[in-house]
């Protein structure tokens, strides 16, 4: 094998492996795109809830009944 041939090969594993990593890149943009909406949907619902004026403690920071 020559070293043309050498250099030929060592470009084309490379060009694979920037092709696999630009998907993995295009899929984690996208679910955190979706993730990101989720979150401003919560924390939208969260504001209206506090909005509300219920004066209930929520549910996470209410003390265990055994306390």
């Amino acid at each position: 094998m020559t070293e043309i041939e050498k250099l030929e090969e060592t470009v084309a594993h490379l060009l694979r492996t920037v092709e696999e990593l630009s998907a993995v890149v295009a899929r984690q943009d996208g679910e955190i795109q979706r993730l990101s909406r989720r979150v401003g949907l919560l924390m939208e619902r969260e504001a209206e809830r506090e909005a509300d004026g219920s004066n209930t403690i929520p549910l996470a920071d209410q003390r265990p009944p055994h306390w």
